[in-house]
């Protein structure tokens, strides 16, 4: 009794067993007509693989595996003013030539010399104006005139034309004094400080940025340019167009006109860096001209010992510098200016400009000293002449320039009615 129901149990495990085996052996059979009536479509792993692959046979699953995956992204490349691709040279209708300064470097001065290649500091490419390695010329200078008896050049009367339009009427002497109130310390702090290397070509954007939002621009200036602050004067009127209505020291206020327009101010690409300067000839010479090697010698001994004009201020305002060198001329042969604590170059660069405006002879630089010699044809008469010269044109000036008459006895106004039939002053780099 007992084997019947195990005997009964093997017989319901056997035929389990069969039934499994019979199932699993018909499947294969099964899963073409499955796929086609589902469209299953079995993922790889599970997919047998084709012994012969045709490769010119597209798979859609493939296809769709590749698209899902993530694209490799590209490095970040921060943008670059030098990446000039696609665009066109800037062009500006400026009538002169671009430099790095423009009152300390006189253009009529040529240098023997480059310390760089001509590299364009305004960058590659970035203006269509061909840079000689000191400067930008306004006209190419291969370029040659229609008649063809030189290079070609800028219209000047256009440039005056343009520049009187924008002036408009003179200023009445109130809105003289309001403009010149507005730009007092204590009404703005805006103001454009003109240091050691004088007016910048990037210091001519700078003021027109500020006439956007003001009719003057406040102009503080100090150091090297201050010794011929005409030549200043001249520049910042020339190079902006603007005019100047009031001038205290080294204090300078500079009108843009009743008519200027900021959305047709003039195109002023920008320098990128500052090049270098060029070599020009030495300024002490061994030999002083008119003397001999023990004279020489002897002179600048003599020079070192004297006692000294003045002490120069580091950044100090040097306008007064040029008379009192003429004044000391007429009783003294040789005048010493102690420069201690000022740039090498500050002072090389005074005692040009001190050669130039007095005149008078370099005689050395040693020790920090600006030693100077008035010559052996020195003349007193001459040093009256220069000074009437400076006062007629003072006086000239002012009564061309109806707008800029000043006002009060501290304030000194010096104006350029037209600044482009004027020659540039002397003022050249030194090395």
């Amino acid at each position: 009794m007992l084997s019947d129901p195990i005997t009964h149990r093997n017989r319901t495990l056997a035929v389990l067993l069969a039934a499994r085996r019979l199932i699993s052996s018909s499947l294969p059979s099964l899963s073409p007509r499955l796929l086609d009536r589902y469209g299953f479509v079995p993922p790889p792993s599970l997919r047998p693989p084709n012994p012969d692959p045709n490769p010119n046979s597209s798979d859609d699953a493939s296809a769709k595996s590749k698209s899902k995956k993530k694209k490799t992204k590209l490095p970040y490349k921060p943008p670059s003013s030098l990446d000039r691709a696609g665009q066109k040279p800037l062009h500006s209708n400026l009538p002169f030539d671009f430099r790095f300064s423009y009152t300390e470097s006189n253009p009529n001065v040529k240098p023997i010399g480059l310390r760089e290649p001509k590299y364009s500091p305004f960058g590659p490419d970035r203006i269509d104006r061909v840079w000689t390695g000191f400067s930008a010329p306004a006209v190419d200078p291969t370029v040659r005139s229609v008649d063809g008896d030189g290079p070609a050049t800028v219209d000047l009367e256009k440039a005056k034309e343009m520049r009187a339009k924008a002036l408009g009427e003179p200023l009445s002497p109130a809105e003289r004094a309001i403009l010149i109130e507005k730009c007092q310390k204590n009404r703005t702090k805006r103001q454009v400080n003109l240091g050691r290397d004088g007016l910048t070509h990037n210091m001519l954007n700078d003021i027109h940025n500020n006439w956007k939002n003001a009719e003057a621009v406040r102009i503080k200036c100090l150091g090297v340019p201050t010794v011929d602050m005409q030549n200043v004067c001249t520049q910042l009127e020339e190079k902006t167009g603007g005019l100047i209505i009031h001038r205290h020291g080294g204090q300078i206020i500079l009108y843009r006109g009743r008519h200027y327009s900021p959305k047709r101010r003039p195109v002023i690409p920008l320098m990128l860096w500052k090049p270098h300067e060029p070599v020009y000839p030495r300024l002490i010479r061994t030999v002083i001209e008119g003397l001999t090697i023990e004279e020489t010698k002897e002179m600048r001994k003599r020079g070192l010992a004297v006692p000294a004009l003045t002490k120069l201020a580091k950044n100090g305002y040097y306008a007064s510098l040029v008379p009192m060198v003429r004044d000391a001329f007429l009783t003294d042969e040789l005048v010493r200016i102690d420069c201690k604590g000022l740039e090498k170059s500050d002072y090389k660069k005074i005692g040009v400009k001190l050669r130039d405006l007095v005149p008078c002879i370099l005689v050395t630089f040693d020790k920090e000293q600006i030693v100077v010699w008035r010559g052996k044809n020195y003349n007193g008469n001459t040093h009256q002449r220069l000074e009437e010269q400076s006062l007629a044109q003072a006086t000239e000036s002012s009564i061309s320039a109806v707008n800029c008459s000043p006002d009060s006895h501290d304030s000194s106004v010096v104006c350029t009615a037209d600044p482009y039939s004027k020659d540039q002053a002397t003022a050249s780099s030194t090395v």
